[in-house]
């Protein structure tokens, strides 16, 4: 069998604030095999993207990982120094972050901030070489004139624009790994939809995996093959992406399902998960959903934290009731 190109294990990383520390990992793990397609969803906070962070050593100065186990191609990528990690980011792993404004550099052309990428890891790639392969980039992420495009700089680019230029900058080593951190979310309904078939098809082409974290269910069903759905820090379910749409088995995926507006019907009002998120740094003792839960009604057995069970092949689910919700299905 496939051994997993990227795995993550027990992660546990936390926040030094004003006033002691916050977990924002709480034991995470998931794992993405070669050419696969996984999206990340759950509500804001609930440790997508600081555990991508984590993986790939972009933690800011206040982070750290205090335990857990990410291999990546066979590799221990905690265990890895700057400079190794740094040879991993851009050459083997690719990165599409949510805002391309600021992920980009407002004082350089577009154009000489892939091509530092392409040297980077390229050893001995002439300029002239390097200028090549970034309008031959940016062609193939529909950018016309690319040419003259890769001499302009971010702010002369739309935001859709920026994006596929973020998008080249991520595919220019080639890499065997692309994560992108909701990569649509500041973009217009016409302009994602042309992005999201970008990034199909250029993972496509170049035969690499793929890691989409979103809040966005929608795009969690067009894009992904697997879901992983996080809550406070945690995975709380695992499975396909027919078995999380149509049976899911976990109360909290079930009722992201349900506040999703479906053709067909008419509604007054969307139904909502109750309450808010836990605070990371008050976390209730056992099931961190436990005070949102409906299918919870104060049965003692959610005073413990559920372990992940496998609750068919394939699916893990992190709660207590799993059986109860096996004879639902959202349609």
């Amino acid at each position: 069998m496939t051994e997993p190109l990227l795995s993550i294990e027990n992660l546990v990383t936390e926040f030094r604030v004003e006033g002691g520390v916050v977990p924002a990992v709480n034991g995470a793990g998931y794992h993405v095999m070669p050419g696969e397609t996984v999206g990340i969803v759950g509500e804001s906070g609930s440790g997508k993207s600081v555990t991508v962070a984590s993986v790939l050593g972009l933690l800011p100065s206040s982070g750290r990982v205090v335990s857990g186990t990410t291999r990546f191609a066979g590799r221990d990528l905690l265990a890895l120094r700057e400079r190794e990690l740094e040879q991993i980011r851009g050459r083997d792993i690719g990165l599409v972050f949510q805002d391309p404004m600021t992920a980009l550099n407002p004082v350089m052309t577009i154009g000489e901030q892939i091509a530092e990428g392409l040297r980077r890891h390229q050893a001995g790639l002439s300029r002239r070489a390097a200028g090549a392969r970034v309008a031959e980039l940016l062609a193939e992420v529909g950018i016309p004139s690319p040419k003259e495009r890769a001499r302009q700089y971010p702010h002369q680019f739309s935001g859709g624009m920026r994006q596929r230029a973020m998008i080249a900058m991520a595919m220019a080593n080639r890499p065997r790994l692309i994560i992108a951190d909701e990569p649509t979310t500041a973009l217009d309904v016409t302009i994602q939809a042309q992005i999201l078939d970008l990034l199909r098809r250029v993972q496509r082409e170049h035969d690499a995996a793929l890691v989409m974290i979103t809040h966005d269910l929608g795009v969690i069903a067009e894009m992904t093959e697997r879901v992983v759905v996080m809550y406070a820090g945690r995975v709380v379910e695992t499975a396909d992406v027919d078995s999380i749409f149509h049976r899911p088995r976990h109360p909290y995926t079930r009722g992201l399902l349900r506040s999703l507006p479906r053709l067909g019907e008419r509604r007054d009002e969307l139904p909502a998960i109750g309450g808010q998120p836990p605070d990371p740094r008050r976390l209730p003792d056992g099931c961190s959903f436990r005070v949102r839960c409906d299918l919870s009604g104060g049965r003692a057995e959610c005073g413990f934290q559920p372990a992940l069970t496998e609750v068919a092949a394939g699916h893990v689910s992190a709660c207590h009731f799993h059986a109860e919700l096996a004879a639902e299905e959202v349609a």
